[in-house]
């Protein structure tokens, strides 16, 4: 198949999206619109400038750039908006099935609670499941930059609406912030019933992920690139099949590959590790799932049996339940 048939068939491939910040899917438009409602004054004087400003130096640059952009969410129809936009781009993308991340300390902190985001995430959600029978899941990351102690608080804040959340993430910047910084908070978690996922092995060493296995007990690690590195470690996730929810194009924005020519995900796949693929945070990385798609086929040399283990790979790492993880693999075996 040629690059174009390639696109055309990932693009109409039902697909699953697992590493996705709803925070980082805050486009231009949106946050000038929503600084304009609340008459706040951004250092930008239009679109175009708060585009140029998404070119990052690396990790922390975009970090600074993602907190500054969340503080336009103020209220629950701004937290429905947020994840509307994003809902509609999966419709058009054929993300059949999303499990988004977002941040509570990001909005706690300037004193936005959870019944403030989580009606308004739940509006577009419930929403979009009635539309078109859009599926999707949320996952509550902790921010591994601030302490494991307001981590616990967090988490505790968040009773009342653990119906609606399956799982628990640690995100923002990894130097220096390793994974059993959280041990404690994880395993309450754990015990609470949820699920556990982390960031690692983007800007972190290998032994981070190691860490968020043996530490946090996670199920998926969000990243986890500099696996290569470790022998031991890439043996160990053959055998475990611990997901990897690998996500190109903010890899090459951020620095950790220099072109996306460089990128490894397709050795992880022929490996025989679980990789898959992710947009992380679109808005500011330059895409939406298929697109990251397009940009692996784009410079990566990729087949049509890659890019079908990689959509499979995201139906049988997620956290749907299996009678819908087999419906959907059977629908990919067939198309």
């Amino acid at each position: 198949m040629t690059k174009t048939e390639l696109k055309l068939w990932v693009a109409s491939s039902p697909k699953v999206e697992l590493h996705l910040h709803i925070e980082g899917s805050l486009e231009p438009d949106l946050m000038m619109a929503l600084a304009e409602k609340h008459h706040l004054e951004l250092p930008y004087a239009n679109i175009e400038e708060v585009k140029n400003a998404y070119d990052f130096e690396n990790l922390q640059s975009f970090l600074d750039l993602y907190y500054f952009g969340a503080s336009v969410l103020k209220d629950e129809d701004d937290f429905y908006q947020l994840m509307w936009a994003y809902l509609l781009k999966c419709k058009d993308d054929n993300v059949v099935h999303v499990e988004i991340m977002f941040d509570p300390q990001t909005h706690t902190e300037r004193g936005v609670g959870f019944d403030v985001f989580m009606p308004g995430f739940k509006r577009a959600m419930q929403q979009a499941e009635q539309e078109w029978g859009q599926s999707c899941l949320l996952i509550m990351c902790f921010l591994r930059h601030l302490t494991e102690q307001s981590a616990i608080e967090t988490l505790n804040a968040a009773t009342t609406y653990l119906d609606d959340i399956v799982a628990v993430g640690l995100d923002s910047g990894e130097l220096g912030n390793p994974p059993e910084k959280f041990t404690e908070v994880f395993k309450m978690a754990k015990e609470l019933g949820l699920k556990r996922v982390a960031h690692a092995g983007e800007e972190g060493p290998a032994d981070y992920i190691w860490s968020a296995l043996n530490a946090l007990d996670v199920q998926r690690i969000d990243h986890g690139v500099r696996s290569i590195e470790d022998p031991e470690l890439i043996a160990f996730l053959i055998q475990s099949q611990h997901p990897l929810t690998v996500c190109p194009l903010s890899n090459t924005k951020l620095k950790v590959f220099k072109h996306m020519q460089q990128h490894n995900v397709l050795q992880l796949l022929d490996l025989g590790l679980m990789a898959t693929i992710n947009a992380d945070d679109p808005s500011y990385f330059g895409g939406y799932l298929n697109d990251n798609f397009f940009a692996v086929i784009d410079h990566l040399p990729v087949e049509k049996h890659h890019l079908q283990k990689l959509i499979e790979n995201s139906f049988n790492a997620s956290f749907m339940t299996t009678e819908h993880k087999i419906k959907w693999l059977d629908k990919i075996a067939t198309y």
